[in-house]
This record gives structure tokens, sequence and C-alpha cells, in this order.
């Protein structure tokens, strides 16, 4: 998981068929944004986020807890319905950016509250392609909406995506979307469309909801992170999916090793 996490303090320190309401016509970006120093490839790719600073990142390395996990059905905690309130109030626009290693969108109107308290919604982002597997399964993309409370603590609620055979997506995803091809630059960033979170609500509170303890999966991977991910995958149609990933390209995080167990970058460097 991004975390493009620019905008959390902790990692600062931590439709229908086609686009819907693409223009005819290209727009320019709105402007410019900090690009994010890692990505997913090469000496700036997962297996040096350690390195890139050894201090800060020492978790990426050694943690034992880290995220994304091959999530087991069989053996993963599930969160009840009722110990889990998603609230996201609807909003005109939201500012959608490029950081590089991301695309984020920054809108911190929403709470979640969980068992452990409430927290506050700092950004939601996307990962091609997924960074959860279920069963060893992987998906086509992945999003991730990330609260954080005020003592620092972070939980994430995740969704993964699948194609959609009729050619549906999610309308919320479509608004995020239809502009894409104007931030295809890393570091600019433009506007969304209206977003109404209604029925990504409702598909929550309708389905499962995966529940662990793990990391960010992005620099500095910083652990105690509360994990929610809906067990239903939300539909995206084909088109907004290849204008995503063209833009989005490559960028999970390699799947970690099982909760508790060494870090596989220590694994590999003992062996």
């Amino acid at each position: 998981m991004k975390f493009a996490v620019a905008v959390l303090p902790l990692v600062a320190a931590v439709s229908a068929s086609c686009l819907h309401g693409t223009s005819l016509l290209p727009r320019a970006a709105d402007g410019t944004v900090h690009v994010n120093s890692y990505n997913y490839t090469n000496a700036g790719g997962p297996l040096n986020w350690y390195g890139l600073d050894k201090e800060k990142n020492s978790a990426c390395s050694h943690g034992k807890r880290q995220s994304p996990i091959d999530i087991v059905t069989e053996d993963i905690d599930y969160a009840t319905a009722d110990s889990l309130r998603f609230n996201v109030p609807n909003a005109d626009q939201a500012k959608f950016e490029n950081l590089g290693s991301g695309l984020e969108v920054v809108l911190t109107n929403g709470t979640l509250v969980t068992s452990k308290g409430s927290y506050q919604l700092a950004q939601f982002h996307f990962h091609t392609p997924s960074e959860h597997r279920v069963n060893e399964e992987y998906f086509p993309m992945e999003v991730h909406f990330v609260f954080e409370n005020s003592a620092g603590s972070i939980a994430v609620v995740g969704f993964v995506f699948q194609l959609s055979q009729f050619g549906y997506s999610t309308p919320l995803f479509d608004s995020v979307f239809a502009h894409i091809e104007d931030i295809a630059t890393p570091g600019t960033y433009t506007k969304t469309g209206a977003l109404n979170f209604a029925a990504l609500t409702n598909h929550l509170k309708t389905h499962g909801i995966y529940e662990y303890s793990g990391s960010l999966t992005t620099p500095p991977c910083s652990e105690d992170v509360a994990w929610f991910i809906s067990t239903e995958p939300l539909p995206l149609n084909v088109q907004s999916y290849n204008a995503v990933k063209k833009v989005l390209k490559f960028n999970a995080r390699y799947t970690q090793n099982a909760l508790g167990q060494d870090n596989l970058l220590e694994v590999a460097a003992n062996n």
C-alpha cells in the first residue's frame, strides 16, 4: 500500500462503460506537487527502501508484521459489521495528485470509528496491481482509504477491484478517474468530479471485512496499522482500468512474510 503518505504527519516525518465525463479536449494540470523519493523499480524500489533512509525506514527491513500479506481466508480475522463505522460525506470535488509513487485523492472530511477509537480521513490512493492477495489470488487494482487519529495511529480501509464483465464501475471512481490524463506526468495535480460515497459505504456494510494488524506498505513501513479490507471486490470497467494503469503503471509492494515471521529481507540477507 502507498502509501503516498505525504499528507500524514507520521509518514511525512509518513458508470458506465467508459470514463464518464471525460472531455474530448485534454485539460492542463492545475499545478505541481512534491514527488516521492521512493518508487517500485531499480534502486528506488522496495528492496532498497531501507537503504534510502536506514533510520526512518528500519521497519521496511526488520519489521515482522509487514504489509501487504496474502490473506488466507481460513486464518484471517473478520470484523463484524457493527464494529466499523465508515463515514465519508459527499464532496463537490477533491485534489487528485500524481506523486510519482502513486495517485492520491486528498480528502479530510471523513471518519472511521473502530473498537480502538475514532480516526480522521487523510487521503485515499491506488495501487496496480493489488497489493493484498486473497488465497494467493491478486487483483487488477486496490484502493486504500488512510485514516489517522490524534495520537498518530493509522487505520486503513481497503478494497480490491475486479474487472467487470458487464462494463460497469462504481460511480465514485468514474468521477475520480474522469481527468486522469491531466496528471499523466508525476508531480502534477488536478481536481476530481463530484464524489458520492453512498455506494461504497453500502458495499462495506453488506459484505465481510478482513481485519489484521500490519504496516504501511510504503516507507517508512511503520507497524501497528489497523487494516480492514472488504471481502468482496469492487467492479471496474476495462476502459477505466487501462487509463489508470497507463498513468500509474506498477506500484505494488511485493507480498510480505506471514505475520509474526522474520522479515523477508532479513531472511534473504542471512542466506
